[in-house]
């Protein structure tokens, strides 16, 4: 049994491009969102077997409930991202406390939530970023969970053997809602610290999870997609 692809933050962004993605190839598909109503309308939106669920990350404690209708599952994304700008010097306790929770209670608790219903070649991938290698101003609590995010692939990799885990972590994605509109001379400067002379795009990222989710020999990998861009 091939099991369902569910999609965590699949209701916009790179988890909604991989849920179309899947969803065209005939998979049956799961997305979540924070709001339940908005999880429906985009799974409607999308052709093929697309179901939507409310789920927020930063409330684990009602996770596994959220997701009890989910049945088996032969891949699962991990893809729900919140921004936060946050310093040390002026320091907001609650957004911190709020994006670990999300980013590494909220994840592995759905890991937990499904492990049992996992199929014997099921894979797991997890949206980490590379502000972890490359901080920037306001980046100290997205640095750190998306470090965070390393180390809970790589154990999960061994706990969970021989299901697969892999790690993604995209560099600055030019297309996407957060960078599509910013000003064309950031842009071009971002472009000319990047190898390939151009930005990630979200089908890059989205084509890059597809690979690690589906390749039976890569476990505990930690993908760097970036042109090159930590080269230089």
């Amino acid at each position: 049994m091939a099991g369902s692809v569910v999609v965590v933050g699949g209701t916009s962004g790179i988890g909604l491009r991989m849920a179309q993605a899947y969803a065209a190839r005939g998979r049956d598909v799961v997305i979540t969102g924070r709001d339940g109503g908005r999880a429906a309308a985009v799974a409607e939106s999308v052709e093929g077997s697309v179901d939507g669920i409310g789920l927020d990350l930063a409330e684990p404690a009602e996770i596994g409930d959220r997701l009890r209708k989910v049945e088996s599952v032969g891949m699962l994304v991990l893809a729900a991202i919140e921004r936060d700008k946050n310093s040390v010097r002026e320091y907001d306790v609650e957004r911190a406390l709020r994006l670990v929770t999300l980013k590494l209670v909220g994840y592995t608790e759905c890991v937990h939530a499904l492990v049992s219903r996992l199929t014997e070649t099921a894979s797991i991938l997890i949206f980490g970023g590379l502000a972890m290698m490359r901080p920037y101003e306001g980046s100290t609590t997205v640095s750190t969970v998306n470090g965070g995010v390393v180390g809970l692939v790589h154990t999960l990799a061994v706990e969970l053997a021989p299901v697969r885990v892999n790690g993604l972590h995209p560099a600055i994605v030019g297309d996407s809602p957060e960078w599509n509109e910013k000003p064309d001379a950031m842009l071009d400067g971002l472009r000319s610290r990047t190898p390939t002379g151009h930005l990630v795009t979200m089908d890059d990222v989205a084509a890059a999870g597809m690979f690690l989710l589906e390749n039976p020999s890569v476990n505990g990998v930690n993908l760097a997609v970036d042109g090159g861009w930590l080269l230089l």
